[in-house]
């Protein structure tokens, strides 16, 4: 978010731009903020004027508010978020599109849904679930009713990789994600038989205000135009990550 040291920091010439980056902790508000939004503006006005051919933003489905699943990638000024990482990353969104029409920017955004997969730090619901069962112990949930789609990281890269390769694509936003909304709870129930161990405590943990219900993409445009689809189910992604974990600890 410092224009300064992004320019003392990248000295080479690149064609694409992918922006992973972002504060973790979503309750510091203005780190959120300051890193997702602000850092998304100076990196993009940093390769403005230079000849990159894709800057590729990694988005999210919480830019979508509560607008009803399955979301589709349209009306983006009618979108209300209920969080700072939903509005630093909406208005990051609207920055770019708008840097799209009036310089030709080469902006991609990806809507990502849940990922999830091996190596991911321990503070998300699959990890936290699947290192809970392999321990055996007591952990608490919510009631588990939400609606969410999980995405396998693999299917992720394949789709960062193919909005780069593929072309007429710049200031489109796709949502990615596996399209199949699964209950939270099923989720958790369906990772504790596949560890064999685990006893998840439902209704222990009460929903945050801003909770949204039901939170899954249409993925017809991803499909379409980027000729990607997920290719990894949910049983076999979580089989993948439950055996990384088993060995990994």
């Amino acid at each position: 978010s410092s224009k300064k040291k992004i320019k003392n920091k990248i000295k080479r010439n690149y064609d694409y731009v992918v922006n992973l980056a972002g504060y973790v902790d979503h309750s510091k508000k203005i780190k959120t903020i300051k890193s997702h939004y602000y850092g998304c503006k100076k990196i993009s006005e940093f390769f403005l004027k230079s000849k990159i051919k894709k800057f590729v933003q990694v988005g999210s489905s919480i830019e979508y508010g509560k607008i009803r699943s399955p979301q589709i990638e349209k009306n983006i000024n009618k979108q209300k978020t209920f969080s700072a990482y939903g509005k630093a990353k909406l208005l990051s969104t609207k920055h770019l599109l708008n840097l799209h029409r009036k310089f030709k920017f080469p902006a991609v955004i990806l809507r990502l849904y849940l990922v999830y997969g091996p190596g991911q730090d321990a503070n998300r619901v699959i990890p936290i679930t699947i290192l809970n069962a392999i321990k055996n112990e007591n952990f608490n949930c919510s009631d588990g009713l939400q609606l969410r789609d999980f995405v396998h990281i693999d299917d992720v890269t394949d789709a960062i990789i193919k909005t780069l390769k593929t072309n007429k694509v710049c200031g489109n936003i796709f949502n990615i994600g596996s399209g199949q909304p699964v209950q939270i709870k099923k989720t958790i129930l369906k990772i504790c038989r596949l560890v064999g161990s685990g006893r998840p405590q439902f209704g222990k943990i009460k929903l945050r205000k801003d909770e949204i219900s039901s939170l899954y993409p249409d993925v017809t445009k991803a499909k379409k135009i980027l000729n990607w689809k997920p290719k990894i189910n949910l049983n076999l992604g979580l089989l993948k990550t439950v055996n990384y974990y088993k060995k990994n600890g």
